[in-house]
């Protein structure tokens, strides 16, 4: 049992050091948090109910899994790949287009959640 603890406690620890890594090394990481912070803070402002806040928070975990599971493809394919490569390129730019459609999906959801009820509060406030 204590070595179930231990490696768990050990994959956990893995897993925070790819975080940092990933917030160290890509500068979209610096983007996506900057834009979640502002999007939670109007949330909170806003005080949108749970639903949108569940919604949000999931849309902004899609952003970030696919931009560390780009930087691992970016990884592997550079360790397997040293040399420049047709498929190599191939990888990195799917790989890139898939943070690139989660991005672009994370803020149609941001105006649907936040347009309304921020429309409403900007309306109030200029009466």
């Amino acid at each position: 049992m204590k070595k179930f603890f231990v490696s768990r406690v050990a994959s956990f620890r893995y897993a925070f050091q790819g975080w940092v890594h990933a917030f160290r090394t890509q500068h979209n990481m610096w983007v996506h948090a900057t834009i979640a912070s502002l999007v939670f803070l109007m949330a909170l402002w806003l005080r949108l109910p749970a639903r949108d806040w569940a919604v949000l928070v999931l849309t902004s975990a899609i952003v970030f899994s696919a931009e560390f599971i780009n930087t691992a493809i970016e990884a592997i394919v550079d360790l397997a790949s040293p040399e420049v490569h047709p498929l190599a390129k191939i990888g990195k730019d799917v790989g890139a287009a898939a943070v690139l459609v989660a991005a672009l999906a994370a803020i149609l959801v941001g105006l649907l959640i936040l347009g309304p009820p921020l429309w409403v509060k900007l309306i109030s406030l200029f009466q």
